[in-house]
């Protein structure tokens, strides 16, 4: 697959409890296309740090996030970017390090409910109070702004009547535990 014959190496940037680094873990366990190699954090108490070393992937805190060199020393040997739930805007040397190979993942329809302090039950609460009758998740490249980059795929759900933030964004996770993994092995099948 690339050029030591392996799965391409995915680091995944996290902040909080990762249940898309779950869906990635579970769906490239095996997977001869592409593997976690490396969990990066900003955050020591994140959950999701439990998770990769429960799943034997070195993980990495970072000291300061703001810090490209830090931030490219913890990326080592990546092939691929995931920001999966990681709240810290990468410094535009990353992005341009890995341009076309750094994707996020946003609980909405982008253009639509994104932008700084647009995550978590924020961009639920906001897709509700306009009145939108769908959501979902979408997948991007990312660029300098937050989710300003290209968009890779969305998968839509139904914003029902009577939704709390809690009960869409239920929904939505479960539309990105399953996008979120798709476009991992999409790009890495590109890269390879």
């Amino acid at each position: 697959m690339t050029e030591r014959g392996g799965p391409v190496r995915v680091a995944v940037f996290v902040s909080g409890g990762g249940t898309n680094l779950q869906a990635l873990l579970d769906a490239l366990h095996d997977s001869p296309v592409a593997r976690v190699t490396r969990v990066i954090s900003n955050r020591p108490d994140a959950g999701a740090l439990t998770r990769a070393r429960r799943a034997g992937v070195p993980t990495t805190v970072l000291r300061d996030p703001s810090d490209p060199t830090e931030v490219q020393s913890a990326l080592a040997d990546a092939q691929l970017v995931v920001l999966a739930g990681y709240l810290k805007l990468v410094h535009a040397s990353v992005v341009a390090r890995f341009r076309g190979r750094i994707i996020n993942i946003h609980p909405a329809l982008l253009p639509d409910f994104g932008g700084p302090g647009m995550y978590g039950q924020r961009v639920h609460e906001a897709v509700l109070a306009s009145g939108a009758k769908e959501s979902g998740a979408t997948v991007h490249f990312v660029d300098e702004a937050f989710d300003r980059g290209a968009i890779i795929a969305q998968e839509r759900v139904p914003v029902r009547q009577g939704d709390t933030a809690e009960t869409l964004a239920a929904r939505v996770l479960e539309a990105e535990h399953r996008l979120l993994p798709k476009v991992v092995l999409d790009l890495a099948r590109r890269i390879s």
